[in-house]
């Protein structure tokens, strides 16, 4: 079962109570059983026509299958709607997706289709019901009224286009470099949910019109993107074992989440206008200052471990996500791990492998959760994961 369908089924249970009361009535009354079809079975109602209800139908061996089968009916027909329109928002979409597989602050097609669908069902409710004596089988019709729909749905549109608005304002007026890049893909993000409502607006609407926005969500995409390259450069320096193979891997998951990285080397110790341990300056190699500093330590050593089969090789790495102009901390990511095999030199290979997969990964989230405002810095850094030489 998907995740929209069941928070759906989870936000409808307490209309299916509701419903189930209504149906105590409707089975002692004439025509709610017997052999006579009601004529929304076949999908027409004369008492609710389809210029004016959206419906649809379920059946079932119980009442209140029937229903939440009736329900699920009219969340298709928009959920079917949402994803044809997503290939407009796919450059974002996909975007989304990209570098990370910890989803939970991802905008995905799901989340789209929940929010959107879930809201609009909030005007759908249960509008008859039949049992069938020769089958056995009930069946029960769930709808909206067109015009109620549409009006929510008109509000929240445009609640939406002015946020979009406000967004885009701030963003094209400020002067702080992250600050314009989050209300830009703030704006991005609130527009995808726009365009989420609009494509149910479509449904709802016997013409099938939407609204049209003032902006595209592919134009919004470059637009960030164009900001990104001309404004921002993080930097990545890595010291101790391996740390030319750690920061290629680092800035290949940095690439990946889209985020602007100089292949200039920097040193620890590098600072807006300074010079490094590795002779860099405050900016990358077209000029442009460095906002964010990746700055890191890994190790690796032969673990003494008492397996008359396998070698073991161990692994640490510390690093923290430092601002260039006053090096405060925004982030920190400390991992470790042990990898054996049947040779030395196979034992530190899968440990190098390993090292660089996990703190790649790590970093590119923890440094997109900052840049774009979805993650709070850390008040400490975490405990570190390499232990002190002595």
């Amino acid at each position: 079962m998907s995740t929209a369908y069941s928070t759906h089924r989870a936000a409808l249970l307490f209309v299916l109570v509701a419903a189930m009361a209504a149906f105590s009535t409707l089975d002692g009354c004439a025509g709610s059983r017997g052999t006579g079809t009601p004529s929304w079975i076949e999908g027409a109602s004369r008492e609710y026509p389809s210029d004016q209800y959206l419906i649809g139908v379920g059946q079932a061996d119980s009442q209140p299958a029937a229903a939440e089968r009736a329900y699920a009916a009219v969340a298709k027909i928009f959920k079917a709607e949402v994803s044809a329109q997503s290939r407009d928002w796919e450059s974002f979409l996909l975007q989304e997706k990209r570098g990370v597989t910890n989803t939970e602050r991802r905008l995905t097609l799901d989340q789209i289709t929940r929010v959107s669908t879930d809201k609009v069902l909030e005007n759908v409710r249960i509008l008859d019901g039949w049992f069938d004596q020769r089958s056995g089988r009930h069946y029960a019709m769930a709808g909206m009224n067109r015009s109620q729909a549409a009006t929510a749905l008109l509000e929240r549109i445009a609640e939406l286009d002015g946020m979009v608005e406000t967004d885009l304002k701030e963003s094209r007026q400020g002067s702080d470099t992250l600050a314009r890049l989050r209300n830009i893909r703030r704006a991005m993000k609130n527009l995808v949910l726009r365009e989420a409502y609009n494509a149910d607006l479509r449904v709802v609407r016997p013409n099938g019109r939407g609204i049209d926005p003032v902006y595209r969500v592919a134009e919004l995409t470059a637009e960030m993107g164009q900001f990104m390259t001309a404004h921002l450069a993080i930097g990545v320096s890595v010291i101790g074992e391996q740390a030319e193979a750690v920061r290629r891997a680092v800035m290949e998951g940095l690439v990946r989440e889209g985020l602007p990285v100089t292949t200039r080397p920097i040193g620890l110790d590098t600072e807006p206008g300074g010079t490094g341990a590795s002779g860099g300056a405050g900016a990358d190699g077209e000029g442009k200052p460095l906002e964010l500093l990746v700055k890191g330590t890994v190790r690796l050593w032969n673990a003494q471990v008492p397996d008359p089969q396998f070698k073991y090789v161990r692994w640490c790495s510390d690093f923290v996500i430092v601002e260039a102009g006053t090096q405060r901390m925004v982030g920190a990511v400390s991992r470790a791990g042990k990898e054996g095999h049947l040779t030395e030199r196979e034992a530190s290979a899968k440990a190098i492998r390993v090292m660089q997969q996990e703190v790649a990964s790590e970093l590119a989230k923890t440094l997109a959760g900052y840049v774009y405002g979805e993650a709070d810095p850390p008040g400490t850094a975490p405990p570190a994961a390499c232990p002190k030489e002595g």
